[in-house]
């Protein structure tokens, strides 16, 4: 007799965590992420379907098979991953798990997922970042990047939360997490720079925002 596993039914999709190194389009126009273990090489949105990393034709994910996205249930299992070396510069995802999915003890191995939340750990120097800057490493086409707080820029290509949550789009919220606060009187011309950066990000999405709204006109049906 061939065991068959019970099928779930949730009346919401589940909710897992996860961690992945934030990445840039090596052109500007798109922003992403990429696993940290399996699946590394192939950066992926925030809305996507997981493929098999081996280059089998099988739907991921397959019982045979340990392709798929993966996450676990518990945000604290997922945070303490970051603390190790290799893993210092990932952010924490918050994700909807979409599709078909197999349960484990710790989590899910899925086909489908959405990123609903990227919160991005502190500078290395251990300042609250304001950006992810260019981190040193890529995949083709793809810049990888690491948090860095207004200080540590220093001339690197770089993108503001704000601005990495509009290239990445699909309603992505992007967030800081705790950090040492940097004195405004300490603050110098590229520390400055920055900050001036991230707050024309910032009126960017504000203003995207209001032309949609008047698009729509005042009782919020389209105009034309």
């Amino acid at each position: 007799m061939r065991l068959r596993l019970p099928e779930e039914r949730p009346t919401e999709p589940p909710t897992g965590y996860k961690i992945a190194h934030p990445v840039l389009a090596h052109d500007g126009t798109r922003a992403g992420f990429t696993g940290v273990s399996l699946g590394g090489a192939l950066p992926y949105g925030v809305l996507a379907d997981a493929s098999c990393a081996y280059g089998l034709r099988h739907r991921a994910p397959h019982r045979r098979c340990d392709c798929g996205f993966h996450c676990v249930h518990d945000r604290t299992a997922a945070e303490a991953l970051l603390c190790t070396a290799e893993h210092r510069a990932a952010v924490l995802l918050e994700v909807t798990v979409l599709g078909r999915y197999l349960r484990f003890e710790l989590g899910f191995r899925y086909a489908r997922q959405r990123v609903r939340t990227a919160t991005v750990g502190p500078c290395g120097c251990g300042a609250v970042a304001v950006a992810l800057a260019d981190a040193g490493w890529g995949r083709p086409g793809w810049l990888g990047l690491a948090p860095s707080c207004a200080g540590c820029l220093r001339g690197r290509t770089s993108v503001s939360l704000a601005g990495f949550a509009r290239l990445a789009g699909e309603g992505l919220r992007v967030i800081a997490g705790k950090g040492a606060s940097v004195p405004a009187g300490e603050l110098g011309v590229p520390e400055l720079a920055a900050e001036a950066a991230l707050l024309q990000a910032r009126l960017d999405w504000f203003q995207s925002q209001l032309a949609r709204l008047g698009e729509r006109g005042p009782g919020g049906e389209p105009q034309g």
